[in-house]
Order: structure tokens, then C-alpha cells, then sequence
């Protein structure tokens, strides 16, 4: 008996600490489940329709995806948006580490240079992308013809090439992005102990072997949160090729991603349905 008061005691206060875990969990969980997971099944379920936004959605069943895989526009777009990923992610990796890399053994401006690099990335995406409109158009008015009309080369027609385009389009993707990806990496390079570098230094290793197995190795990490962010970045990529191509992602659709292929369906062809499917793939 006496031990009973204090049991009860004790399984109220576990009680009431997770009575408080959870009212402060609801909030989260409550957001979480309104604006992902509802909407998500809403999508998919909205994917085996047929809908104009004013009707009412008719169900077609998988009619929606067996259009979407027979469009050659969509393969063409799936194509855009993996070169996207691809080409981005590899230059800019390659890029923002290079720089850091260089950057974290420099002590004098160090701080002023990272700064530099990273403004980029806080600007506007959609000034950044009509200054390098800009940038891209005929002489006398465009800065890269003007150039390359300086040093002898014929001028660029960049965002008139379907050859071009994609890359003119993927370019100020790149650079406003390295600027983030300098950032996590000069912080990785920062939390490396240098005592893996002195006992490199007394073994006698050269720079090569000093990167490729101790500085790459040990930023792993920031390596892989890169490279999952970096990737969500350019496949969900839409703001630059909407503003440099105003919004037609030509010429020929040679520059428009998956996003604004999905944008077009729902919003100008008013296709919700379709544009669903295009979203659930």
C-alpha cells in the first residue's frame, strides 16, 4: 500500500509530460498533414480524373497517364528537366567546391569574398534572370556578342538556339546557386581536425593523396545534403526559364522542364486532370 501513491505519482507526471510532447507535436503534425500529405492525396486522386476547374471531375481512369506516356512532348520535357539536373548539378558541385576549396586558404578578404559569392543566391531569380536576357541579346546591346565580337568570334543567338538555349537558361541557375553551395562547403572544410593534416604532412603524403583520402572523405556529409537539395533545386527548376523565355520554354520547347509543362496544363490549357497526372510522374 504505501508504495502505491508514489506509483500513481509517478505515472501522472509521465503522463502529463506527454500530454505536453503531443500539444506541442499537433501543431507540426496538424501543418504537415493540411498542406503535404492532403494535397498529395488530393493530386493523385485528382490524377484519374477528367477536370476544367469549373466543372465537375469525371472519372477516366488511367486515361490521364495513358496520354501523358504517349505525348512526345513529355518525353522531351522529362529529357529537359534530367538535363537540367544533371549538367547543373555536376558544373556546380564541381565549381562551388573548387572555389571553397581555395577560398578556405585564404585568410586576407576571406570574409568579402564569401560574401560576393554568396549575394547571388539571395537575389531575385527573376531580376538575375532578365539581367542575363539582357545579357544574351545581339550586339551592340547584348554583353557575351559584344565579346565575343571583341576577340573575333562570331556572335551567339543563345536564347534563339535550340542547340543554346537549355544551357543560356542554365547558366544564372548555376551561379546564383554556387554561392549556397561555397557556404556548406567551407563549412565542412572548417570542421575538419587538422591533425589528420599534420600526420598527412609528417607521413610525407603529396596535395592528391591529401584530397582524395582525407579533405573529400571527411565531406561526405555536406557532399550528400548538396547533392539532395542541389537535385530538388534543378528538377523543380522554373522561375529562370519562365522569365528568360517569357514563359514559352522555347524555342521548341527546348528549354521548358516538367514543372512548366505541368504549369501549361493546368493553368492555360486548364486540364487539371492531365496536369495532376504530369504532377503524380
Amino acid at each position: 500500500m504505501p508504495t502505491t501513491a508514489p506509483t500513481k505519482a509517478r505515472l501522472g507526471l509521465s503522463a502529463r509530460r506527454n500530454l505536453w510532447a503531443w500539444t506541442f507535436l499537433a501543431a507540426p503534425i496538424l501543418f504537415y498533414v493540411s498542406i503535404r500529405l492532403y494535397p498529395t492525396a488530393d493530386a493523385i486522386a485528382m490524377s484519374f480524373t477528367n477536370w476544367n476547374i469549373v466543372g465537375k471531375p469525371t472519372f477516366v481512369g488511367l486515361a490521364n497517364y495513358a496520354k501523358l506516356f504517349a505525348d512526345p512532348l513529355f518525353w522531351k520535357v522529362l529529357h529537359n528537366t534530367f538535363l537540367y539536373l544533371i549538367v547543373g548539378l555536376t558544373i556546380s558541385m564541381l565549381l562551388s567546391f573548387l572555389i571553397a576549396y581555395h577560398l578556405d586558404k585564404i585568410s586576407f578578404g576571406h570574409g568579402v569574398l564569401r560574401a560576393l559569392y554568396f549575394v547571388p543566391h539571395i537575389t531575385t531569380a527573376v531580376a538575375m534572370a532578365w539581367v542575363w536576357r539582357w545579357f544574351y541579346q545581339p550586339a551592340p546591346i547584348g554583353l557575351f556578342n559584344d565579346l565575343l565580337i571583341a576577340m573575333g568570334f562570331p556572335q551567339q543567338p543563345f536564347l534563339n538556339s535550340t542547340e543554346q538555349a537549355l544551357f543560356a537558361v542554365l547558366a544564372p541557375a548555376i551561379w546564383a546557386g554556387v554561392g549556397f553551395q561555397i557556404v556548406i562547403f567551407l563549412a565542412g572544410l572548417k570542421a575538419i581536425p587538422t591533425v589528420y593534416y599534420e600526420a598527412a604532412a609528417i607521413d610525407g603524403a603529396g596535395p592528391w593523396r591529401v584530397l582524395f583520402e582525407i579533405t573529400i572523405p571527411m565531406l561526405r556529409p555536406a557532399i550528400v545534403f548538396l547533392t539532395v537539395t542541389s537535385s530538388i533545386v534543378y528538377l523543380r527548376i522554373f522561375d529562370y526559364v519562365y522569365a528568360m523565355t517569357r514563359g514559352s520554354g522555347g524555342p521548341l520547347d527546348s528549354t521548358k522542364p516538367l514543372v512548366l509543362m505541368i504549369f501549361d496544363t493546368a493553368f492555360k490549357n486548364f486540364e487539371m486532370g492531365y496536369a495532376a497526372a504530369q504532377t503524380v510522374v
